[in-house]
């Protein structure tokens, strides 16, 4: 991977963290740490902020995160996953994973694979050309620990 690659999954993640933050922001609206965690991994792809601060930023936007209800919970946890992408590439897959979840746990029961679907194919429709075949590969491979939020 180059690091235009690295870049390039890093603001993919942030697009797809911050297309579910109205999920947190809804549930708490005074609190702008997911929204924070994002703009500091933008700043990171745009040099900046180093790594090892928007690495301590995940941690932040986590801690949002705490004892909320679903939706609003993945949406923070999405957050915190893209702007760890500046740390470790592979936290791409969180961030997306969780804001399928984010969706999926925002309708009812019956609706949530419809939601879950729709939000996989908003991602995808946005993942950097460059990079599909990169990122398809690894949602297969990484399916199981991702929840299974990838089939589709």
């Amino acid at each position: 991977m180059t690091d235009e690659d690295h870049l390039l999954l890093a603001e993919w993640a942030a697009l797809c963290a911050e297309h579910v933050l109205p999920f947190f922001e809804q549930a708490c609206p005074e609190d702008t740490r997911p929204r924070d965690a994002i703009a500091v991994g933008r700043a990171w792809i745009r040099g900046e902020v180093r790594m090892r601060d928007a690495h301590k930023t995940a941690f932040v936007a986590n801690a949002a995160a705490r004892g909320l209800p679903d939706p609003a919970r993945f949406a923070a946890l999405a957050a915190g996953q893209a702007v760890a992408v500046a740390h470790v590439a592979a936290h791409y897959l969180g961030a997306a994973a969780y804001a399928i979840r984010a969706a999926a746990a925002s309708v009812a029961v019956g609706s949530a694979e419809g939601a879950r679907l729709k939000e996989l194919g908003w991602q995808r429709e946005r993942l950097p050309t460059t990079l599909r075949d990169l990122v398809l590969d690894d949602q297969r491979a990484r399916n199981d620990i991702c929840w299974g939020v990838f089939t589709g």
